[in-house]
């Protein structure tokens, strides 16, 4: 890292510009606009109607996407729609341009030489190519702009592949790399890894090849796209899109294109002879099968049946293979050396598949590192994060037995079973046992290991994604019970708690354990951050201890539960220190009222929120019906339920947030929340934002003594809506039931429109309901068939 980049925490980016507004270019611009950066999408002028109209229809087609690339899809309004004839002077104001145009060198050379004239000398310009040379593209440049010029590469879809490759040329000044390196990191929230200037870089180079040998491997053992895809899913740690999948999704035609640019680009790879695509691949192609895009490829649905490619038949049969028996047993292994020895040694052709194809991809990614990567560990991330794989190629290698699976490696090169007869570099077998240690990763091309960067960006993690045997420091342990754990880390005096449960859910242990960890943090901490180690941040309450005490008849107990988890939530909100929520991935239920009850919540953008309870036949008695009765009284105290009109519907219908910025409009957020984009940040945020409310003097709120309630007037309108759609068969008598008791709860009972009552008024009302709600047949079979199947009943 240089002296300069230290002085550049982030690039100061105030606005960019993406260049083509095709599937990436506009889905780059949506994540940046989703980032707070005001963002200008250019295309061709187009030849009739308004001249941007290229753009303005990518901008229309975002909403239409899914998974959806805005986090509010009001922000679509914030995107500029442009051209290149009318709207060149957008340009001179920009920070960054990310062009995003089709895959050829000479359109993208002239490109290049038109925006050239309107950027400001301090502009630095990205390509987002898949694979050509960012050195051939620097060329074309003025001198004075190809220090500022890098590629930088986002997996697709944006918004959610974690990935991006950034890839230097000779000439990009280091302090751009840094600073970009830390705009997309916190920024945009993604994980960077720095990339060679080779063909596809790292994550396609290795990925696409991994799919190459599983097609080559596909014939070789003459099993089904179905099969392969079942044994090279979530079998093996990988998204359920698996192989064909996963191609299909991606378009037939785009994986061709890369498998011919590894081709025409690396003529001298040793295992050039298979970068072709198979003839059934071709074949699809030829008759416009591309895949999801247009309905069938590998796959595509009959009806309501999913029905896949037959070659032979050249026809489309019923999708249901399995893996066989045996090799659905191997897989099942937990210990890897004993999984990979018992892959190699079956005859079973499933196992015979699985072997080659892991071989293969271990024998490439060795034989290359040294030419496309640093270090092992950007190869590893490249594929974690760019294709979803649990483990990286050689994490996975060095899990089975280094020098073992090596030795086996050599055994099939020297009986011509290996699809290349390259040697394995002499690095593999030096006695090594594996590339990641605690001096760090391999680097081959260095020959030493070498440690995680160093660039200040990553201090702001302070549990980063962990490479396989990697420790980081676990803090020290104030207190813990079987539900909780309270520790700290480093000396700031910011407690973080967290859960002990499956799924983090909650359950005696863990309300116990909340309210005793409070009362510990008031006498020797200045405040508590409520944080996992692992996703989700709760799914809510444990169903099982509950139906367990219903079905034995022990309501008392049962209502001593629903009051525990009350006083839970009130502990939160009332604690003399400040109690910050820190989420990420799912908050269900009793999950989300304790965040709703926290002085703060700290949200990961990726963040699934929703009092769900309705979905099981209850409704939500953790406290949140209350906070929001409170809150809207809070926000108009005139009228009260113009504010609940909002939050009625988040909870009858159970609806739960596609993002945290979508959690903010359903009101299961506040506004003051603050949202995060990259989750490895999360805990340091929660923790800065803890310790500036700590040391602004936090005092809780004073309890709410007269709370103005809609009273029976607005439960009579709600329940007026409610009439309508179970008229239209849109809610069964029970899920009418439900919505009445959620709407009397949030407007305060039978007393008059206007009346005031207290907190200890609602939560009673909503420990009532609860209970009484608890005790009918419909709502005990909605909670059985949810824990047995995971999906709600509606009856």
């Amino acid at each position: 890292m240089t002296a300069a980049s230290s002085t550049h925490p982030a690039l100061r980016i105030r606005k960019a510009a993406v260049l083509g507004a095709g599937v990436m270019g506009a889905q780059i611009a949506a994540h940046l606009t989703n980032a707070g950066v005001e963002t200008v999408l250019f295309d061709l002028p187009a030849k009739e109607g308004p001249k941007s109209g290229i753009a303005l229809k990518a901008i229309a087609n975002l909403a239409k996407l899914s998974p959806a690339p805005l986090a509010d899809k009001n922000l679509a309004a914030a995107i500029i729609p442009a051209n290149y004839d009318e709207d060149m002077a957008h340009l001179k104001d920009v920070d960054l341009v990310i062009e995003a145009i089709a895959e050829r060198m000479d359109w993208k050379l002239d490109l290049y030489k038109k925006i050239a004239p309107h950027l400001s000398k301090t502009a630095i310009l990205a390509s987002n190519t898949s694979g050509l040379s960012i050195n051939g593209l620097a060329e074309a440049l003025p001198e004075e702009m190809r220090h500022r010029f890098t590629g930088v590469h986002f997996f697709n879809p944006p918004r959610y592949m974690h990935l991006v490759e950034l890839i230097p040329t000779k000439l990009t000044d280091p302090a751009v790399i840094a600073g970009l390196e830390a705009f997309l990191v916190t920024t945009v929230g993604k994980g960077v890894v720095i990339a060679k200037d080779t063909p596809n870089f790292i994550g396609n180079r290795i990925g696409v090849f991994s799919m190459l040998s599983a097609m080559y491997h596909t014939d070789q053992f003459k099993l089904g796209f179905d099969t392969v895809d079942a044994l090279t899913g979530p079998a093996l740690g990988r998204p359920k899109s698996a192989t064909y999948r996963t191609a299909d999704v991606v378009g037939l035609d785009t994986m061709a294109h890369v498998i011919k640019t590894m081709a025409d680009t690396l003529p001298d790879d040793p295992w050039h002879q298979y970068f072709k695509a198979p003839a059934w691949l071709q074949g699809l192609i030829d008759q416009g099968a591309l895949g999801q895009k247009t309905g069938a490829g590998f796959y595509k649905k009959a009806g309501k049946d999913i029905v896949v490619l037959d070659p032979a038949a050249k026809d489309y049969r019923p999708s249901e293979q399995k893996p066989s028996n045996e090799v659905a047993a191997i897989l099942a292994i937990k210990d890897p050396t004993e999984k990979f020895g018992k892959l190699r040694a079956s005859s079973d052709p499933q196992a015979q598949f699985l072997w080659a194809s892991f071989r293969d991809l271990f024998h490439y990614t060795a034989y290359h590192l040294a030419d496309i990567a640093d270090t092992a560990r950007d190869v590893d991330f490249a594929i974690r994060w760019g294709y979803g794989w649990k483990l990286g190629p050689f994490e996975t290698w060095q899990a089975a037995g280094w020098q073992q699976i090596a030795g086996w490696i050599n055994e099939d090169i020297a009986a011509g079973e290996a699809m290349s007869k390259a040697p394995l570099p002499a690095w593999v077998t030096d006695g090594r046992k594996g590339v990641h240690g605690k001096d760090g990763s391999y680097s081959a091309s260095a020959n030493a290991d070498k440690p995680r960067s160093q660039h200040p960006v990553y201090k702001r993690q302070l549990f980063p994604d962990p490479l396989i045997g990697e420790k980081f420091d676990q803090g020290t342990t104030v207190w813990e019970n079987d539900g909780v754990r309270l520790w700290t880390l480093g000396d700031d005096g910011v407690g973080i708690l967290s859960f002990k449960t499956k799924m983090n859910t909650v359950n005696d242990f863990v309300l116990d354990g909340v309210q005793h960890a409070i009362k510990l943090a008031e006498e020797k901490l200045k405040a508590v951050v409520i944080w996992q180690t692992g996703e989700p941040f709760s799914a809510g309450a444990d169903l099982k201890g509950a139906l367990g005490l219903l079905k034995e008849g022990k309501i008392a107990d049962f209502e001593k539960m629903v009051e525990n988890f009350q006083r839970t939530s009130m502990a939160i909100k009332y604690s003399l220190v400040p109690v910050v929520s820190a989420v990420r991935g799912m908050a269900f239920g009793g999950g989300c009222e304790f965040q709703m009850h926290s002085a703060r919540t700290v949200a990961a953008l990726e963040s699934y929120i929703g009092l769900v309870e309705a979905g099981v036949g209850l409704l939500p008695a953790g406290g949140g019906l209350h906070e929001l009765a409170v809150r809207a009284a809070k926000a108009n105290p005139g009228d009260p339920f113009e504010e609940l009109k909002k939050v009625f519907e988040t909870v009858a219908m159970a609806k739960v947030s596609a993002s945290a910025f979508e959690a903010k409009q359903l009101g299961l957020l506040r506004d003051s929340d603050v949202v995060v984009f990259n989750a490895y940040e999360l805990l340091y945020v929660a923790k800065q934002v803890a310790s500036a409310l700590a040391e602004s003097g936090y005092r809780p709120p004073l309890p709410a003594r007269a709370i103005p309630v809609a009273g029976d007037v607005g439960t009579a309108t709600f329940k007026a809506s409610l009439a309508n759609l179970q008229a239209g068969y849109f809610a069964s008598e029970h899920d009418v039931n439900i919505a009445t008791r959620i709407a009397d709860t949030l407007c305060g009972g039978v007393i008059e429109r206007g009346s005031t009552v207290d907190e200890e008024w609602l939560l009673a009302l909503e420990r009532k309901h609860f209970v009484e709600l608890a005790q009918t047949e419909k709502t005990q079979a909605r909670i059985a068939h949810t824990m047995t199947t995971g999906k709600p009943l509606r009856n």
